[in-house]
């Protein structure tokens, strides 16, 4: 899906080095199987996958596989529930589930990992990630995600704690860095309340994954509906080197 995938999964207390080693290779095996399933199918990056054949109209959604029009009725009813701010089409009327993809991917892989009885570990995606229980295995001790300021890639703005509250995931969009899925055509936002980039931090990927991409596309209405229809916490920065923040993260400022 042209980004880069890595898993990280700590060692509990008196684990055999072997048997540790063991479990990484199996896990990682598992996940690497099934990134490289979904990039056949939905990877805009590869010329001979379903999503390319769409987007050069050699294929229609009628036609395409079962798991290609499952993920078009989702990011359908994502459509609806962000009154258009996130869109499965294109301007043009192509479609394009680069918006959703990723976190579909990385739901699908943690499912898996929960399933190998993993109840320790953090999968990155591009920067999007999703993890379960801790850093230090048997701990309350959460993980922090880290957000990189769009201004000097280099820096973090924050590090967001992932794994209590409720909060499971943290997803980034932006257009600053591979913004092509996020279109703003018909939504009107204003320059001045246009956002460079957002962060999304939910108790799902999918959830996080979208709501950060229709927050880039619709601005700040967009962020004043997701704040309010859905137990989230946003970052976002303004096209203006501006920050809005929700609680989750203000409290972030304060305590540092």
């Amino acid at each position: 899906m042209g980004t880069v995938v890595s898993l990280a999964i700590p060692t509990a207390p008196g684990t055999p080095p072997r048997a540790a080693v063991e479990e990484l290779e199996a896990a990682t095996a598992v996940v690497e199987q099934l990134f490289n399933g979904l990039d056949r199918t939905f990877s805009l990056y590869r010329p001979d996958s379903e999503a390319s054949e769409m987007a050069r109209g050699e294929l229609s959604l009628r036609d395409a596989s079962a798991d290609m029009r499952r993920l078009y009725v989702e990011a359908s009813e994502w459509r609806t529930r962000t009154e258009g701010a996130f869109t499965a089409e294109r301007p043009d009327g192509v479609v394009d589930l680069a918006g959703i993809v990723k976190g579909h991917a990385m739901r699908e892989a943690g499912t898996s990992l929960l399933a190998l009885g993993l109840k320790d570990w953090c999968l990155n995606a591009g920067g999007d990630v999703l993890v379960d229980g801790s850093p230090t295995p048997g701990s309350a001790r959460p993980w922090l995600a880290g957000v990189v300021d769009p201004g000097d890639r280099t820096t973090l703005l924050t590090a967001f704690p992932l794994g209590s509250k409720g909060r499971h995931a943290l997803a980034t969009s932006g257009t600053s860095e591979r913004g092509h899925h996020i279109w703003s055509a018909g939504l009107r936002a204003a320059q001045d309340e246009g956002f460079r980039q957002v962060s999304v931090a939910a108790a799902d990927i999918v959830t996080a994954d979208v709501l950060a991409t229709a927050i880039v596309a619709g601005g700040v209405a967009s962020l004043t509906l997701a704040s309010s229809r859905w137990d989230v916490d946003v970052l976002a920065v303004k096209n203006d080197g501006g920050l809005l923040a929700t609680p989750g993260f203000r409290n972030l400022a304060t305590a540092g």
